[in-house]
């Protein structure tokens, strides 16, 4: 099995009735808040945390069309504003394209990036979600890792 080079990570559950231990993982993952998003490179520890909150979260490796609709649509920086191309040059990318790459491949941490915010806040699905948001994705569900998150996210842009 090839090791992805990031993942996308989004948070399916709810702040209530979640263990400390679980609200903590969800915080080193950037995730505080339900439908948060975030872009994870692939480490030794990442799939560990993942499985520890699996329960609260979905992923999926993550490819570099879907993260340029993220950055492109999604990306804010502080005082929620949008990113600009300017934005892009001090980081060192010439395009959303490079960014997304870059993410994609694992070379750049969104939590790294300053000014930019670690996380995109995403609304819920339109048309809802197709299968139960209490289960996994092998029991019917969606959270966990999950093969058809990247449908579920662009209806979440």
């Amino acid at each position: 099995m090839k090791m992805a080079n990031a993942y996308l990570v989004v948070r399916i559950r709810g702040q209530a009735d979640v263990p400390y231990w679980a609200t903590h993982t969800m915080t080193l993952l950037k995730l505080d808040k339900k439908y948060r998003a975030t872009i994870l490179p692939a480490k030794d520890n990442t799939l560990g945390m993942l499985k520890k909150v699996q329960h609260y979260v979905s992923w999926i490796e993550l490819d570099a069309s879907l993260a340029k609709e993220l950055i492109d649509k999604k990306a804010r920086k502080s005082g929620y504003q949008k990113i600009t191309p300017e934005d892009l040059k001090e980081l060192g990318f010439a395009s959303t394209d490079e960014l997304a790459t870059a993410l994609s491949e694992g070379k750049a941490t969104l939590s790294k990036l300053k000014p930019l915010k670690p996380w995109f806040a995403l609304a819920p699905p339109r048309l809802g979600f197709k299968r139960s948001t209490k289960r996994l994705y092998g029991q019917k569900g969606v959270l966990g890792q999950n093969k058809e998150l990247d449908t579920i996210v662009r209806r979440m842009i």
